[in-house]
């Protein structure tokens, strides 16, 4: 076999998470994947209506019309910071990925 192809045979056996085989680390994969899934569809739904009710309204006294608006900014930042956690742990694994890749040149 021709070095070159050793380290790229290497290389592409790094990819994987050590102890997992292909099945595996595609289903921890996918079960990461439907978490934050789950996440950005629970999560925004609940927070607009436990806001609304709970702190809008019953809290801090806001009408209803006030409440509406208040509660969807909730509802869109908590969004955002399920997407943004998506990202970060998206990046670290990438990034572990890679530098394991690269001990192998």
């Amino acid at each position: 076999m021709d070095p070159i192809d050793e380290k790229k045979l290497r290389a592409l056996q790094m990819l994987q998470p050590p102890g997992l085989g292909k099945g595996r680390a595609l289903l921890a994969t996918l079960r990461t994947l439907m978490l934050f899934t789950a996440a950005m569809i629970t999560l925004p739904i609940g927070l607009y209506f436990v806001s609304k009710t709970y702190l809008f309204e019953g809290m801090l006294g806001l009408p209803t019309i006030d409440s509406y608006f208040y509660s969807a900014i909730v509802a869109v930042v908590s969004v955002h910071i399920v997407l943004a956690l998506f990202v970060y742990m998206a990046w670290n694994e990438g990034t572990r990925q890679w530098q394991e890749a690269s001990k192998l040149e």
